[in-house]
């Protein structure tokens, strides 16, 4: 493999996955020595094809503060993702109202859901469509600005909408979490609304796939001590874990 192939894998790889970390580039290219690969992410850097971080790489989609596009994220994670959304299926209860945000894993969870008389609310559009064949369950789309990354609504209308509202459970969905930033996402208009529908919820559940753990998007949404309960993978770190325990939130 040369040097423009090598570095076009690289690029590959980081707009994959959205955040590489160095050790995982050192496995994925096993046979280039550490020295070579920080010269090939200094060189990517500068010509703005990723972005370096501490520890390794993001994609610039993530890096420029907007996140990727939903139908690239569904696949990445698949297995686990399904996995988070079959748990959190089980949480909701006959009944009762609730919000499922944006994301690929709460559309996810949407087409694990059980038919069973609720009341859901979403700013989402495939949260809505996956929805839509359940016929006990009735569907209230939040107006607003249409995010063709997330194809979820934000802006003004969709946080007046929020704040006039209440709800039994949020479902919450994050881009990332960093240990001292708590989860975070890659929109600022879509960090103000997780927000405002964190403050409007009785219980927050944040839907976190393993991946997520240790990488920090661009703008805050909550500490993890906000969230009752986070619902992850069987991947999931030590660390991770024990936060959840200091702080007091239960992990599923």
């Amino acid at each position: 493999m040369d040097m423009g192939e090598r570095r076009s894998g690289i690029v590959e790889l980081i707009n994959q996955e959205g955040y590489v970390s160095f050790s995982r580039l050192k496995s994925a290219f096993p046979d280039v020595s550490e020295m070579t690969l920080r010269t090939d992410l200094k060189k990517l850097d500068e010509e703005r094809l990723i972005v370096r971080v501490h520890g390794g790489a993001k994609s610039v989609s993530f890096a420029v503060g907007t996140d990727d596009l939903l139908a690239r994220r569904s696949l990445r994670h698949a297995a686990e993702k399904a996995a988070i959304a079959q748990k959190a299926a089980r949480l909701l209860r006959p009944d009762t109202t609730v919000f499922i945000d944006s994301g690929s894993t709460t559309t996810a969870l949407a087409q694990k859901l059980p038919d069973m008389r609720l009341l859901v609310f979403t700013n989402s559009l495939t949260v809505a469509i996956e929805l839509s064949r359940l016929k006990k369950v009735t569907t209230q789309l939040v107006g607003g600005r249409l995010n063709t990354y997330s194809l979820s609504t934000v802006g003004g209308s969709a946080m007046e909408f929020v704040r006039e509202i209440s709800f039994e459970q949020l479902f919450l969905g994050v881009t990332g979490y960093g240990e001292h930033g708590g989860f975070t996402c890659g929109s600022d208009d879509e960090a103000a609304l997780k927000r405002a529908l964190v403050a409007s919820a009785e219980e927050t559940v944040a839907l976190v796939d393993s991946s997520k753990v240790g990488r920090n998007s661009t703008f805050p949404i909550c500490s993890i001590s906000d969230v009752a309960m986070v619902v992850s993978d069987d991947g999931v770190s030590r660390e991770f874990r024990q936060a959840c325990e200091n702080a007091g939130t239960e992990l599923l």
